[in-house]
């Protein structure tokens, strides 16, 4: 079986969880996340109407931001590519070679 690479981290307001654009994220997430055998992990954040944040952590690393949605209504695919795009770069820097090194020919595959 495949190790685990990381995770996905979404952080989204409470009054956003059943918007259209909670569930576009989200599906681009968990896309990406299935593509990429990561785990998925939703935090809420107090406030209302915040934009959703989407982070990378590897085990107990800092988390590294990837995507903000900034309150606006992107197609999920245009969001998968967003996050795919940011996964490949990062997949190039020293702390995260080695774990994302599959990662990196997975993203390259679906070109």
């Amino acid at each position: 079986m495949e190790k685990n690479r990381g995770r996905l981290m979404v952080y989204f307001s409470r009054p956003i969880c059943g918007s259209r654009r909670f569930r576009t994220v989200s599906a681009a997430v968990e896309k990406t996340a299935k593509d990429l055998n990561l785990d998925v992990e939703f935090i809420t954040l107090k406030g209302k109407n915040a934009p959703i944040y989407v982070y990378y952590q590897n085990g107990n690393e800092e988390p590294v931001p990837l995507y903000c949605d900034k309150n606006q209504n992107d197609s999920a695919e245009r969001i998968y590519g967003a996050l795919r795009g940011m996964m490949f770069v990062l997949s190039f820097h020293p702390r995260y070679r080695t774990s994302l090194n599959m990662a990196r020919e997975r993203i390259m595959g679906f070109s």
